[in-house]
């Protein structure tokens, strides 16, 4: 790979990650507008639409029995993800939001770890470690006080994420499929559940949608969802799995600067300090995972 290419790959994945961290305000706006599952589907029949048009132009679109129950089925489980990070919210900062659902960078591994009974070295354990003590400061605010539901939320859809990501390496290891159509009925499937799932709701809402509000839905689905994997599914055959996921990792920050300077967020020397050790807990947590065992590509943002 020539250096131009490989700078190509660099900029076009801090550019999802940036997306990725810019999608909790974007969403956080949203639920002010309309109800959870009507933003949901909207964002979805969106994508779903654009991912027919990927899936119609893909040179490899064949998909098999196999290929389509692992895309429903996991299409089911990435809308209890979302459900769960779209009430969360709602119901806190999309700093926190951001912050907090970066630890599925440090949650994935150690499921893994207990499916494969492969134990990764102590020091992985003490950075998470670090990680989870960044996220009790972080929702702690200006005292020590129980987190509220957006925060408690956020980190089940961190833990249910984990799951999800674990379970799909590797129930389809060893199994070849076209991403592309897996992941448009995975699409599909998302924007079925998030429309029957509040059907009043939904048409409430729509009607009720400006055209600044559909203009954030747009880019929820064209840039948060379709180009986000597009790209992710070149860079990984440009550079190396553990670049990707080491600027994908940036994610927080570009959610902690996006939260503070556009939006209304404010975070006390406490959430700075607890921000901090998330940020350093899980890079340093995914560094000792990456140099100890190879593994996947692990998306960790809205997809």
């Amino acid at each position: 790979m020539n250096f131009l290419t490989r700078n190509k790959a660099d900029i076009l994945l801090l550019g999802v990650a940036a997306v990725w961290g810019s999608s909790y305000l974007a969403t956080k706006v949203l639920t002010e507008r309309g109800s959870v599952f009507a933003i949901l589907s909207a964002r979805f029949l969106i994508a779903a639409v654009i991912m027919l048009a990927v899936w119609s132009l893909s040179k490899n679109g064949r998909l098999d029995r196999r290929g389509f129950l692992i895309g429903v089925v996991f299409g089911l489980t990435q809308a209890g993800i979302l459900s769960l990070e779209t009430w969360g919210v709602k119901l806190t900062s999309a700093t926190n939001a951001g912050l907090i659902i970066s630890m599925t960078i440090v949650f994935t591994p150690i499921l893994e770890s207990l499916w494969m009974k492969k134990w990764l070295p102590r020091a992985y354990f003490i950075a998470a470690t670090v990680a989870i003590v960044g996220v009790l400061l972080l929702v702690s605010g200006n005292g020590f006080h129980t987190p509220n539901w957006g925060d408690a939320l956020m980190l089940g859809a961190a833990i249910v994420r984990s799951i999800h990501v674990t379970a799909l390496g590797r129930l389809t290891s060893g199994y070849s499929y076209s991403s592309v159509s897996v992941t448009f009925v995975q699409t599909v499937v998302c924007a079925v559940v998030f429309t029957l799932a509040d059907v009043p709701g939904v048409i409430a809402s729509y009607s009720s949608f400006t055209l600044g509000d559909w203009l954030d839905l747009f880019y929820l689905a064209a840039a948060c969802t379709v180009f986000a994997f597009l790209v992710q599914l070149w860079a990984v055959r440009q550079t190396s799995a553990a670049r990707v996921s080491l600027l994908l990792g940036t994610e927080p920050i570009w959610a902690v600067l996006i939260g503070v300077s556009l939006g209304s967020d404010v975070l006390s020397w406490l959430g700075v300090l607890g921000a901090l050790l998330i940020i350093g807990g899980s890079y340093r947590a995914q560094a000792i995972e990456l140099k100890h065992r190879v593994v996947p590509l692990i998306p960790s943002g809205p997809a």
